[in-house]
């Protein structure tokens, strides 16, 4: 794991001495010697309208430009190209429809891009470097420095930037060899910072499958490594250990509900309505979702079955297989969610989520699953899949053993996952103090070059 020092510390940087008030309210003081300009007189706006075909359209993503490939087919291909725009290379092309999910980045390639984006271009390249100011453009998209003088309607999503407010927007101008010394600086920092981040989430994808393979291996083969195993007549199961029984799914269960059907009216508070997307990864995310039915059609809604605490609720589709167990029992249950409860002298509840979680019953579940778009599974099917039972000590054993296991992964996933957004948090403060002299970089690079 990462420590706290190793991401936050900035003691290698020198503060900017001599500094001086901008005049500009986002940007505040910057060093003596740097001065501020207006977009319009670094940049020029370029209005060439595509007035012929064969060219890759490009669209602009958060992590910088895709292109359409016409061969590979690869992208996303409007059939209507006479209001598109050219892009060359070199050229930012910026999603200034979109100040709140949008984004900006410069062109590796020739091409044409929508009306949603404005394309511009240095004016002087020999007095600006285009690295810098993409540093600069991003940061404003990353901390929406450009929202405050945006238009439009946040709730639609469409908050655009007009061309007179882009064109008057103030920007920070050090010297051009200051300028490269400071996107060489970013460029370098980043790497380690992105490295960091992609180590985290290397850890992040391991610790996943561990927990995985051990779920698996624990539902199929017990925690006895010497027990004796018998060949279960399923290909894709295997060996089980040989006093373990296996069966179908639907033998040991008490009750099986069912709640797809009528979909109840949504309001903006009242019982609590677990959808699909709050089951997952075992448990329900009362986060992931936040969905609520009127207290009056409770009745009606869980008229099949309502829950009990520990009853097992399995997602149909969208996404198909997910579990959880219910911990509370105030809630009522959408469409898309199978109810299920073992018998209590033969089938744990805890280990019947184990199961389905484990990697053999998610591929019994795939084999029987329909859907072009998103994969699901009829209430007809649940009875053709099998499970694997040990005796009842031996699910409380396993299910208990899973439980420590995945709670010990989670923990690190957690560490794992707070050191990315530290990671985050300083690669957005690096560059906002950067591209804005708040710290000097000019000392780190005669070191390096030294």
């Amino acid at each position: 794991m990462i420590a706290d020092r190793e991401i936050l510390s900035h003691s290698q940087f020198r503060i900017a001495a001599a500094v001086g008030d901008s005049g500009v309210e986002w940007l505040g003081e910057v060093p003596s010697g740097w001065s501020v300009r207006r977009i319009r007189f670094l940049f020029q706006i370029r209005k060439r309208i595509a007035g012929e075909l064969g060219y890759d359209v490009l669209s602009i993503t958060q992590q910088g430009i895709k292109i359409k490939d016409l061969e590979s087919n690869d992208g996303q291909l409007s059939m209507d190209y006479s209001k598109y725009q050219f892009v060359e290379v070199g050229d930012f092309a910026m999603n200034h429809m979109d100040l709140l999910t949008g984004y900006v980045d410069v062109s590796k390639f020739k091409g044409v891009t929508s009306p949603d984006y404005r394309v511009f271009s240095l004016r002087d390249q020999n007095a600006c470097s285009d690295r810098y100011f993409l540093y600069i453009f991003q940061n404003a998209y990353k901390q929406k420095i450009f929202f405050p003088f945006g238009q439009g309607s946040s709730q639609l999503g469409r908050w655009r930037l007009p061309t007179e407010q882009f064109q008057d927007f103030v920007l920070p101008l050090p010297s051009l060899q200051e300028q490269a010394l400071i996107a060489g600086f970013l460029d370098r920092e980043i790497e380690k910072i992105d490295a960091l981040v992609e180590e985290q989430l290397r850890l992040i994808e391991f610790l996943k499958e561990k927990r995985q393979a051990v779920i698996s291996h624990a539902v199929t083969k017990g925690l006895n490594p010497d027990v004796l195993m018998k060949d279960s007549g399923i290909e894709w199961l295997g060996a089980v250990p040989e006093h373990w029984e296996v069966a179908g799914f639907t033998k040991y269960l008490a009750s099986v509900v069912d709640y797809r059907g009528r979909t109840p009216t949504k309001v903006d508070d009242g019982v609590f309505l677990v959808t699909a997307r709050n089951i997952r990864n075992g448990a329900i995310d009362y986060e992931a979702s936040q969905e609520y039915i009127e207290t009056a059609d409770y009745e009606d809604t869980m008229r099949r079955g309502r829950p009990e605490l520990g009853d097992v609720l399995f997602t149909t589709e969208a996404p198909l297989g997910q579990v959880a167990l219910v911990d509370r029992t105030d809630i009522a249950l959408a469409q898309r969610i199978i109810k299920f409860r073992g018998l209590a002298e033969r089938l744990n509840n805890q280990f019947l989520r184990c199961w389905i979680m484990g990697d053999p019953c998610q591929f019994n579940l795939a084999q029987l699953a329909t859907g072009s778009t998103a994969l699901g599974i009829k209430g007809s099917k649940v009875g053709q899949l099998r499970i694997c039972l040990p005796p009842l000590e031996e699910q409380f054993a396993i299910s208990s053993m899973i439980d420590t296991e995945s709670a010990k992964a989670d923990a690190l996933i957690a560490e794992a996952t707070r050191a990315i957004d530290l990671l985050q948090e300083r690669r957005t403060a690096l560059i906002s103090a950067a591209v804005t002299g708040k710290i000097d970089v000019r000392g780190l690079a005669k070191e390096e070059a030294a």
